[in-house]
C-alpha cells in the first residue's frame, strides 16, 4: 500500500494524541472527515496502523527497565522465545545482527525481580549468555 504525505501527517497527529476525534483530526489536517475517516480505515485496512493504547505515566509504570543482550545455541531460538515469553518482566525482543542473537526489554517494579527476570533468562535452555544494561534516566524518548 503506497502511503501519502497526508497519510503521513495524519500518522504524526496520531501519534502526538491516537484519541483525538476524527474530526479534530479533519480540521488540523485541513480535509473533510470523511476523507479523514476514510484514510484511517485504509491504514488500518493495511495494518499500517494495528491499534491504538495509552502510554503509561511513572505513576503506573515499573520503576526499573533494563535490557539484555542475548547470545544463543544454534536452533535454540524457539525454546529461547517460549522461555521469554513466559517471564511477566519481559516487554520486548528483537533479533540483532552481531555479537548477541536477542535484544531484550526488561520492566520490573524492585531490583529483585528484575534480577529474577535476569536469572531466568541466564538459566533459559539454549542461552549461551547474556549482558545486561540497567537504565538509568531518558534523555530521549521520540514515541510521543
Amino acid at each position: 500500500m503506497q502511503i501519502d504525505e497526508i497519510d503521513r501527517a495524519l500518522i504524526r497527529c496520531l501519534q502526538t494524541n491516537a484519541r483525538q476525534p476524527v474530526a479534530d483530526l479533519a480540521r488540523t489536517l485541513g480535509l473533510a472527515r470523511t476523507t479523514v475517516q476514510a484514510r484511517l480505515d485504509r491504514l488500518e485496512r493495511s495494518r499500517t496502523i494495528i491499534g491504538y493504547t495509552a502510554r503509561l505515566g511513572a505513576a503506573v509504570d515499573a520503576k526499573l527497565h533494563a535490557t539484555a543482550l542475548v547470545s544463543i545455541e544454534p536452533r535454540s531460538s524457539p525454546a529461547v522465545l517460549a522461555r521469554l515469553r513466559s517471564l511477566p518482566g519481559v516487554r520486548v525482543v528483537h533479533t540483532t545482527s552481531g555479537r548477541f542473537d536477542l535484544l531484550v526489554q526488561i520492566a520490573a517494579d524492585t531490583t529483585e525481580e528484575l534480577d529474577e527476570t535476569l536469572d531466568k533468562i541466564g538459566e533459559a535452555r539454549g542461552v549461551k549468555s547474556s549482558e545486561s544494561l540497567i537504565h538509568l534516566s531518558t534523555k530521549l524518548d521520540r514515541r510521543g
